[in-house]
């Protein structure tokens, strides 16, 4: 199939009857317990490719920082891969998947794996990364699979390899949450170019069949409506289970929950917590409780990643005095223990 195919609506309607009934969906909820952790990446890392990679694969830091997040109470990672690592060393990246899932289970987390996302730099390439920029929140974050990936239809079939292959593998593993197919399709000047890769990438999918369910999540930052309400159906009709992010305050996330409750599937907010932004731990981990909201902040400890930087700061500038993502300092000192103590007692009570 060419990429625009999968844009055909009456595809995208074969794709919707083969997402899982409510009852199963709500059955496979009610088997989990509140799941509760942050997107992960080791302070060692600038982007998904440096934690993967063999020669910075790091499982010591990572058993280190998850023993730091087992204590808060989480039980749940979100956590990104990258076509390039597979491409690369197929076999090497699924030795590697394996031993974090071992780690995992250690510290008795679950992952919810994402396979595809617009955000951040199109031209990825495997190797040595780039070094941070002092003050720039995700100087060195990789697109996955990139531009000129998502727009060529010659390479349509090596991503559908990928994707196959990495699902089948862990098909029936208990230790995953579900896949996350593309996270926030269309960002990065992106637009409507990723849709056809996010229906391609349910069908790949929904081949396979997997034990855990498969969700596109719906994101805040859209602003053209034609595109967003696309994207939105798109997301509401193939996904197994509703996943979203939202980075506002408690009130607007709260009418998000609202709104996305008349689906009637389990929710799943797999990305929130700007603390300059008002999105808060103490503010909003209390509703998403409530509801029975899955819930994953950005971040655990500060790192290559700069995270503790808002999404527009400067270049070279010195450690905020609020951080925007976050919990701990790389020797796992918690930025706020107040903090920490808060989420201690709302997970553990």
């Amino acid at each position: 199939m060419n990429r625009k195919d999968y844009l055909d609506d009456s595809f995208i309607k074969q794709i919707s009857k083969k997402k899982w009934d409510t009852t199963r969906a709500k059955e496979w909820y009610a088997e989990q317990p509140w799941l509760v952790g942050c997107n992960y990446i080791p302070s060692t890392a600038i982007n998904q490719l440096e934690m993967f990679q063999e020669d910075t694969f790091d499982p010591g830091r990572i058993d280190e920082e998850l023993g730091w997040a087992e204590n808060l109470g989480f039980n749940a990672l979100r956590i990104y891969l990258h076509f390039l690592l597979w491409k690369a060393d197929f076999s090497g990246l699924k030795k590697r998947m394996n031993r974090l899932l071992e780690i995992c289970d250690k510290h008795k987390m679950k992952v919810l794996f994402v396979l595809f996302y617009d955000c951040w730099h199109q031209d990825p390439k495997i190797g040595t990364q780039p070094e941070p920029i002092l003050g720039v929140h995700n100087s060195g974050w990789a697109a996955s699979p990139g531009r000129k990936r998502v727009l060529g239809d010659q390479y349509y079939p090596e991503l559908q390899e990928y994707v196959q292959d990495v699902i089948s593998t862990y098909a029936k593993d208990k230790r995953i949450i579900g896949w996350d197919l593309y996270n926030e399709p269309g960002n990065s000047n992106m637009k409507e170019k990723s849709l056809p890769l996010v229906i391609a990438s349910f069908s790949w999918a929904r081949e396979l069949n997997p034990t855990q369910p498969i969700t596109v999540g719906i994101y805040y930052v859209l602003s053209q409506k034609e595109l967003w309400e696309k994207l939105c159906d798109i997301c509401y009709n193939c996904s197994d289970i509703i996943s979203f992010h939202h980075y506002g305050k408690v009130e607007k996330t709260m009418g998000a929950i609202t709104y996305l409750k008349k689906i009637d599937r389990p929710m799943l907010c797999t990305e929130y917590m700007a603390r300059t932004n008002g999105n808060y731990f103490n503010t909003h981990l209390p509703i998403f409780k409530q509801h029975t909201v899955g819930a994953f902040n950005w971040g655990l400890v500060s790192g290559k990643t700069q995270t503790i930087y808002s999404w527009a700061s400067p270049k070279g500038g010195s450690e905020p005095e609020i951080w925007f993502h976050d919990i701990f300092y790389e020797d796992g000192t918690p930025y706020s223990q107040e903090e920490v103590d808060f989420i201690k007692s709302i997970l553990k009570t």
